[in-house]
């Protein structure tokens, strides 16, 4: 009599809990999870603050988002007045990414280009009538390789590994500075280059965003200490960090397996 397969598990893998106090929580929120539900993806049934919630037992509140497809430190407040506190100066907190670009970038640039606001899919406003905002981003390379494989007109092809530091807030502020100096994120669907996405998909095994929140600093609303959480790289991005030699590149507590403290 031929065996039957078990049926795949659907219990989801706990979130990686980088950081926890009497008031806030922090994650490592891995790409391709919605924060929370949005018209952007009506048919996803796994959002982050109903997944940590009934991971720890209580409620939580977000006080920043994340993209669907960017991983990295995510907080939440334990309780609703946190969440306005800590929202309240949201704007002073410090917010480091890594990411992999196409090209050589700039060894060291501070992009300063206006952006104007970018609606969503389903439009939540005449992107015509948005105003233009100030923008800056701080860009640093950390490593290049070049990869022996003509993706485009050229034998071999170039990558990044870059620092960036939002020193705004706009939406998709990252993904679209890159693409302004003409070093767009790999797996950026909306702002990349399709060709170096599929490349990165199908032979590298990476077909996601290549962007992640490695650290972020604020400060506690309780005592106004300043919090430093640290978020080491997972999944396809960490692979890539091994198999193009860059892990030197990076600060322990950003590198795979670091073990939180």
């Amino acid at each position: 009599m031929a065996s039957v397969a078990p049926a795949p598990s659907t219990e989801l893998a706990p979130l990686p809990i980088l950081y926890r106090d009497d008031t806030l929580v922090a994650i490592n929120k891995p790409s391709g999870l919605l924060v929370h539900r949005s018209p952007i993806d009506k048919h996803e049934t796994r959002f982050a603050i109903q997944q940590l919630r009934d991971q720890i037992g209580q409620r939580v509140y977000p006080v920043h988002r994340l993209d669907k497809p960017t991983s990295g430190v995510l907080l939440f407040a334990l309780d609703s007045d946190t969440a306005r506190q800590v929202s309240q100066h949201w704007h002073r907190a410090q917010k480091c990414y890594v990411a992999v670009v196409r090209g050589y970038a700039p060894e060291q640039v501070l992009i300063d280009h206006p952006l104007r606001y970018e609606p969503d899919r389903y439009g939540d406003a005449d992107k015509s009538s948005c105003p233009v905002q100030a923008a800056q981003t701080e860009v640093k390379r950390l490593a290049c390789f070049e990869l022996g494989a003509a993706v485009e007109r050229y034998p071999t092809s170039r990558y990044s590994l870059v620092q960036c530091q939002p020193k705004t807030g706009r939406k998709h502020q990252i993904r679209r500075h890159l693409k302004h100096i003409s070093h767009p994120i790999i797996g950026d669907a909306k702002h990349g280059k399709g060709i170096h996405n599929r490349y990165f998909a199908e032979h590298l095994q990476a077909p996601r965003l290549l962007l992640a929140a490695t650290q972020l600093q604020f400060a506690h609303p309780n005592g106004g200490h300043t919090v430093c959480v640290d978020a080491p790289l997972t999944d396809c991005f960490a692979e890539l960090l091994r198999r193009f030699g860059w892990c030197n590149a990076l600060p322990p507590q950003w590198l795979p397996d670091h073990a939180s403290g």
